[in-house]
């Protein structure tokens, strides 16, 4: 009577890029988690079974290995827990070709399998591991291309003064790919003007304003310490106190063009008082 296959350890990796779709039911990283599942289940056979512990990264770039779940997955990888390891597609583990060759290393050293259940290849020969390299070198391309196109986009649309993202300075709110002026903040970035004026001094302002209880902008993120409303320090006055958006001008590297979506009425309200400042 043949004897039972020796169990295998399958853990399931799964990332997506961006937070687009993550608030659905039923998103990319579930689906890819059932895909695996799916192929894992059909190995049955030969001893595989699926480890019940989750490793997902959402909205985390493949371009470096700096991601949490991919961390612990190498954490219990190094404890000897994992003998296979599953993902989607291989640009799911990683688009990096150095990258890739650092994790095989490790998978090696452990004796651990790895698997894209979408591309079918074998890491123990060294065939594999050549056909694994010439398409990681495509995802790595297709991956710096892609940078390529998005920083041009990002010079053309900053050349005609549109606003392109980034870190919403105080006095404004972003709409429409347009910043608008935010009355209340407005104010304060006048009176943060007024009183540079009168003080002439750093570390007098700044002690102004954290008597005045005048904080740095708020904002609405998953990250609470960048969610702001902190008391102002050197480094994020002087970034304001310089900041060209105050003359209606928006920068890209060197470059600085004038930011022609902004209404007149909206620069009027952050001109108000500026005449005095300047």
């Amino acid at each position: 009577m043949a004897s039972e296959p020796k169990a295998l350890r399958c853990a399931i990796y799964t990332r997506k890029s961006t937070e687009h779709g993550l608030d659905q039911e039923f998103n990319s990283l579930d689906a890819q988690r059932d895909a695996c599942e799916a192929y894992i289940k059909s190995q049955s056979s030969l001893g595989w079974r699926v480890l019940p512990q989750h490793y997902d990264d959402p909205a985390f770039s493949g371009g470096n290995l700096d991601r949490p779940a991919l961390k612990r997955l190498l954490g219990d990888i190094e404890a000897g827990k994992v003998d296979v390891v599953v993902v989607y597609k291989i640009d799911r583990l990683t688009r990096s070709l150095a990258d890739f060759a650092r994790l095989v290393e490790a998978f090696d050293a452990r004796s651990i399998s790895f698997v894209a259940i979408t591309q079918q290849f074998n890491t123990t020969t060294s065939m594999g591991r050549l056909t694994l390299n010439v398409l990681l070198s495509f995802a790595q391309f297709e991956r710096e291309l892609s940078s390529e196109r998005v920083r041009d986009k990002v010079a053309a649309s900053r050349r005609k003064g549109k606003w392109t993202g980034g870190t919403v300075p105080l006095g404004y709110d972003a709409k429409d790919k347009r910043l608008v002026v935010n009355k209340a903040e407005a104010e304060t970035v006048r009176t943060i003007f007024r009183l540079y004026l009168e003080l002439k001094s750093f570390g007098r302002l700044v002690g102004e304003l954290d008597r005045r209880g005048i904080v740095t902008k708020r904002r609405d993120t998953k990250v609470a310490k960048f969610n702001g409303g902190i008391p102002f320090t050197y480094g994020p006055l002087a970034y304001l106190l310089k900041n060209r958006i105050y003359l209606g001008e928006v920068h890209h590297k060197s470059n600085i063009a004038a930011d022609r979506d902004r209404s007149q009425s909206d620069r009027d309200a952050h001109a108000e008082g500026d005449e005095d400042e300047r």
